[in-house]
């Protein structure tokens, strides 16, 4: 997928970024390490006394400054490829396009609801086609994913095409509505997730159902 080669391109570019600040830190500390030895002994007790804990100070308040800086701008630069993400979404004609757009932009999104609210019927109505087309045993990889997915989007009208996914033929699908019933908490399905624990001859698929009904209150 484009998404996923322009993710890893990101993830080698930070990489190079930390090995290079790294590399930085570490010929500070050798140069800081010479000048030290090379100090005369009543200036360095002048130093320890008075000098270094306004530095160790200043450096954990210039930490923490650092660390709030970059949390928001983290939460500002995910924020603003979401928004990229939506509007491609919606500007997309192709079925197939849409559909890696929705998996993307909810797995962007951390699994979690808030800020796709403005796109989540057409998100639910395209993983509930999926579900009803992608079908046979090549494309349950596909009808597993628009379960798992569907379930981020805390719709109920969703719950008889993932219960009835709970009988799917193949394990994958069956795993993946069981935890897409999980993040709904939906205690509708505890029943029915209490025989798939029970019943289901896959280890994976029993232990979905558990966990999704550890999730419903």
């Amino acid at each position: 997928m484009r998404y996923d080669a322009a993710v890893a391109t990101g993830r080698s570019q930070r990489g190079q970024a930390r090995l290079t600040a790294i590399l930085l830190l570490v010929g500070v500390i050798v140069a800081a390490v010479w000048v030290w030895k090379r100090i005369p002994p009543d200036i360095k007790e002048s130093f320890v006394e008075h000098i270094i804990p306004i530095a160790l100070v200043g450096l954990a308040a210039g930490l923490l400054l650092w660390w709030a800086a970059a949390k928001i701008a983290r939460r500002l630069k995910a924020r603003a490829e979401r928004d990229r993400l939506i509007a491609r979404f919606e500007q997309a004609a192709a079925n197939e396009q849409r559909l890696e757009l929705a998996f993307a932009l909810i797995e962007l999104n951390g699994y979690r609801l808030t800020g796709l609210e403005r796109v989540a019927p057409s998100l639910r109505d395209l993983f509930m086609t999926t579900m009803k087309t992608a079908l046979g045993d090549k494309q349950h990889r596909m009808r597993g994913m628009a379960a798992s997915h569907l379930g981020v989007l805390q719709d109920k009208a969703a719950l008889p095409l993932l219960l009835s996914a709970l009988e799917d033929d193949h394990a994958y699908v069956r795993a993946c509505a069981a935890l897409a019933l999980g993040r709904m908490r939906a205690g509708e399905a505890r029943k029915k997730l209490e025989e798939v624990m029970q019943e289901d001859w896959d280890q994976t698929v029993r232990s979905r159902a558990r966990e999704a009904l550890e999730r419903i209150p």
